[in-house]
């Protein structure tokens, strides 16, 4: 399983291909680091990207919790995978985002890759420091969902 930490500004070219990060390199899984799939998030105005093993896995759980046969499944199943394409790093560890899903989530020359668990997500620099929320805001949210005593130990170190 990959983990992916960090946040990196990077250019994209006319084609829509970005230097993948070596940092993120490094935290690929050995043998996994060339292909991926890339997709609309869900709730926010960004791209989400998973290694094919980690795809395959949140597939998995999706299956286990669906029926193709039940109408508000399948609707759920479409809107899933639409939207979504899988994509490679070439020789020079470039990445090819589709054109269709960069101009749905506004990618322009800088984009922000933000390591988030087991995916990595892909904004528009510009509208990922707008959506972001303040200090205080975030603290209150990490109580709610985390409790206090974790919250203390890890906002204020």
């Amino acid at each position: 399983m990959s983990v992916f930490i960090g946040d990196f500004v990077v250019k994209i070219d006319q084609k829509g291909r970005f230097l993948f990060p070596s940092a993120m390199l490094n935290q690929l899984p050995n043998g996994n680091a060339q292909h991926f799939v890339v997709k609309k998030d869900i709730y926010e105005k960004c791209l989400t990207v998973f290694t094919m093993q980690e795809w395959e896995k949140q597939c998995e759980k999706i299956r286990k919790r669906l029926n193709p046969f039940n109408r508000e499944h399948n609707i759920f199943l479409r809107e899933f995978y639409k939207d979504t394409a899988e994509t490679t790093l070439d020789s020079n560890n470039r990445m090819l985002i589709p054109k269709r899903l960069a101009q749905q989530v506004l990618l322009n020359n800088d984009i922000l890759l933000l390591g988030l668990d087991n995916k990595i997500e892909i904004w528009c620099n510009e509208i990922y420091i707008k959506s972001k929320i303040n200090v205080e805001d975030y603290k209150m949210l990490a109580e709610k969902i985390l409790g206090n005593i974790f919250v203390e130990n890890i906002v204020d170190n």
